[in-house]
């Protein structure tokens, strides 16, 4: 089964960044993969978990992005939250950093979704370049 679930905020607590499923989503199940695609059409960042047959998703959508770089910015990997429990999204600020470096300028993902990206993520952009 794939579920999908949307991140409803994103808190800085100290150097620890959390984000947080609203009580009405599904619990999430699978153990994380340490994978992240795009969802461009929902302007989207999607989190992998891996399931016994193939993987839920967690979304990431505009709203959230400033604690996304937040988390880019910070020493540990980001907490997922759901109600008491919680899991590390391991691998999130690797494979975030290998997507926005990828988007930037590559209209492949849609002239909407890449110039989203690049302006929410242009202080990690500009560390670079």
């Amino acid at each position: 089964m794939h579920t999908l679930n949307y991140v409803e905020i994103g808190i800085q607590n100290g150097e620890e960044i959390r984000f947080s499923l609203p009580n009405t989503a599904e619990r999430p199940t699978g153990t994380p993969a340490g994978k992240m695609i795009t969802d461009s059409d929902n302007v989207s960042f999607v989190y992998l978990l891996d399931e016994e047959i193939g993987y839920s998703h967690i979304y990431f959508k505009q709203d959230v992005w400033p604690y996304m770089v937040k988390a880019l910015q910070a020493e540990k990997e980001p907490i997922l939250f759901y109600g008491e429990e919680s899991m590390v999204l391991v691998g999130f600020k690797e494979e975030l950093m290998m997507l926005i470096y990828n988007i930037e300028g590559n209209d492949n993902y849609g002239e909407a979704f890449s110039t989203a990206v690049e302006q929410a993520f242009n202080v990690i952009l500009q560390q670079v370049d």
